[in-house]
């Protein structure tokens, strides 16, 4: 299998082309700050929370579900919280950093493949990223429109909808998405090739998504965005 087999790539966003970690922890600081917990663990207990929100509440748009999952740390930790603060952290994904190799990967990328978004995220908090990113994708099919979360097979089926009438069939599409659990997982489920962004290679479990229950299989595996670009690179170099 190759990367020039296909015509288009799917990609999750948060945590695949944006450091939500980093974003969270940040953004948690205010919680965190006096109490003794390893950073994987408050990224554990976030993603118990956002799945959960996301599961029972699939109509919220994702600045709310973030809020409350603000409010369900503090609870849970012991911490006094002012509905004030969950709100700001519900706004926080537009200072969440790009990873450092994503806008160039996207830039070399758009002039070889479609680049779809399917992203369980809102509108507005998307603006920032995609304005970080450089703005490089075809289509957006975020979590606000479709009235679901990924890993939810809704979201996929609405994407493979709506890439039908850009002219692309499942098969020319490679998911491409760090989360075993919110995307590899459906992806499997809708035989669709996917491409792992292993960004926490370097790190034990899952961090802020849930662990899946069963390990999703991959077609292709890359440590960042930057290997995937190099690889197609060097399949051009071969083909020519």
């Amino acid at each position: 299998m190759k990367l020039s087999d296909y015509k288009a790539l799917s990609f999750d966003v948060y945590g695949t082309l944006i450091d939500w970690e980093e974003g969270m922890i940040r953004g948690l600081k205010p919680l965190t700050d006096n109490l003794n917990m390893t950073r994987d663990a408050v990224l554990e207990a976030h993603a118990y929370h956002e799945s959960k929100c996301q599961r029972l509440t699939p109509g919220r748009g994702y600045r709310d579900i973030l809020a409350t999952v603000y409010k369900r740390l503090a609870e849970e930790w012991g911490l006094p919280v002012r509905w004030e603060e969950a709100a700001a952290y519900g706004r926080s994904v537009e200072h969440w950093p790009a990873f450092p190799d994503s806008e160039a990967a996207l830039n070399y990328l758009k002039d070889h493949f479609t680049l779809i978004v399917l992203s369980n995220v809102d509108n507005a908090s998307f603006a920032f990223s995609n304005e970080k990113l450089g703005a490089p994708f075809a289509a957006t099919y975020l979590a606000e429109d479709i009235g679901s979360y990924k890993p939810d097979s809704r979201n996929f089926d609405y994407m493979l909808v709506q890439a039908a009438r850009l002219g692309l069939a499942p098969g020319d599409i490679l998911h491409t998405a760090e989360s075993m659990f919110h995307d590899h997982a459906p992806a499997n489920r809708h035989g669709l090739a996917n491409c792992w962004i292993y960004r926490r290679h370097d790190k034990d479990g899952f961090g802020a998504t849930m662990e899946p229950s069963d390990m999703p299989s991959y077609d292709l595996m890359f440590h960042s965005l930057a290997e995937l670009v190099e690889a197609h690179r060097t399949e051009l170099a071969e083909k020519a």
